[in-house]
């Protein structure tokens, strides 16, 4: 599921040495495998591959470098966007708007315009409001807008609360109750034209059952718009989840060697793409329809780490700290909501000895950390570390709080690595801003 390993001692990205690679760019910074985000793109599509007439938008806002965006335009994805910004990076990237469906619940009109003029393929449209907008925005602009109405099936998915989306509390879609009535005002609007109908129950979920239970709950309502509004596509959305426990121990097994929230040694499973597969392919084919996919982290997450190096070490009576260079402004998952990274050193250490520690970083916060009671190696200050699986919501949640400059993205292709972002300089930060 990616191409980081140790060979001779050294962690590797695919044929580059990370050490060096560190030595030669400086920390904290992101390094990427082509190999990788090509390998789970072509995984999943094969897996896909019985449905026939199907198309795998990526949503980008796991990471939008440019360069990634191209190297999956290459290899024939769509993309989900939620933003014109977005779009933009799209089309500068290589993409293309026709494979484009437009998500988010807060689109303004001037996105909306921009998309409708470059050809969108679809607003996923999360609200009655939304849908008079979009008809308004059509009709000034004497377009139609193809849409399809996010449906909200109530679907409670085992994940994190801010991920979760397919429940009736949450903010997104339209309640399973309200859609076909939706579905009716949408057809009486002259300027949207109805392609499909799209869902999505959440992010980083491990388990197939609830993406069939999404399925199943849908499919009558489905059917009935293919009847009577000649719906094109169903979009069953993302969410299929990554392994974040254990990350160097990849295989095809079922599960990988990790250990659980206490320290304790235990199998952490993992939803590979023909379990997931298997369990949604045949209600979708029997749907007749295009079928869209919406991964995002399944693609990215385990193809990007974020190299840092250790500053200094801090001992209190009750704590031992390793303070690193990069902070929560850099990598926010482990702040936000507890995300779990492992934490490898670029050269693995010559003792087994290990200590339990917080790894924290140089941001004025407490929450500013990426480990806590960790179980690691023995780090001195000047060794550098990896913080695997920092691939998806990296770098695209980043900032500059406390004046911290933006990292830079490196890509690696075999054994060539690519800066594709410069870092931020300290002019950088302040560009743009005037004194009255």
């Amino acid at each position: 599921m990616h191409s980081f390993r140790y060979v001779d001692g050294s962690l590797k990205c695919e044929g580059v040495d990370l050490n060096t690679l560190a030595s030669e760019v400086g920390t904290p910074a992101y390094v990427y495998s082509s190999e990788t985000i090509r390998s789970n793109y072509r995984r999943l599509d094969l897996a896909l591959s019985p449905l026939g007439d199907r198309m795998i938008c990526y949503a980008m806002k796991a990471n939008g470098n440019l360069s990634v965006l191209n190297l999956l335009a290459k290899e024939g994805a769509g993309f989900d966007i939620v933003s014109g910004g977005e779009l933009f990076k799209v089309l500068k990237a290589g993409g293309r708007a026709d494979r484009c469906t437009f998500a988010g619940v807060g689109k303004t009109a001037g996105e909306i315009d921009y998309a409708l003029r470059q050809g969108i393929y679809s607003f996923n449209v999360e609200s009655e409001e939304e849908l008079e907008m979009i008809n308004a925005v059509a009709a000034k602009a004497g377009l139609i807008a193809p849409i399809a109405v996010r449906v909200n099936p109530d679907v409670d998915a085992p994940t994190h609360k801010y991920i979760s989306t397919g429940k009736s509390k949450n903010k997104f879609g339209i309640g399973l109750d309200r859609a076909a009535a939706v579905y009716e005002r949408a057809a009486s609007l002259p300027h949207l034209k109805i392609r499909g109908l799209q869902t999505h129950i959440g992010s980083q979920i491990l388990k197939a059952p609830p993406f069939a239970e999404a399925v199943g709950k849908l499919t009558p309502l489905v059917l009935e718009l293919k009847a009577k509004h000649g719906l094109e596509f169903f979009s069953i959305g993302g969410g299929v989840g990554i392994v974040y426990h254990g990350a160097l121990s990849s295989g095809d097994s079922a599960w990988w060697k990790g250990s659980d929230e206490n320290g304790v040694e235990t199998k952490v499973e993992r939803l590979a793409p023909e379990a997931y597969a298997a369990e949604v392919i045949e209600p979708l084919r029997a749907l007749g329809l295009r079928i869209l996919f919406e991964p995002g982290r399944f693609i990215v997450g385990n193809a990007g780490v974020l190299l840092t190096s250790v500053l200094y070490r801090k001992s209190t009576p009750t704590k031992n700290f390793v303070i690193v260079d990069a902070g929560m402004n850099d990598l926010i998952r482990p702040a936000l909501y507890e995300g779990y990274h492992e934490i490898e050193p670029l050269l693995q250490p010559p003792s087994e000895q290990l200590e339990k520690v917080d790894v924290v970083g140089p941001v004025c916060e407490s929450g500013d950390f990426f480990a806590q009671d960790r179980e690691m190696p023995v780090l001195a200050p000047g060794d550098r570390v990896a913080l695997m699986s920092s691939g998806a919501y990296g770098f695209v949640m980043s900032s500059t709080y406390n004046a911290r400059p933006l990292l830079p993205e490196i890509l690696v292709e075999g054994e060539t690595s690519t800066l594709v972002r410069e870092r931020q300089s300290w002019e950088d930060l302040i560009r743009g801003e005037r004194l009255p």
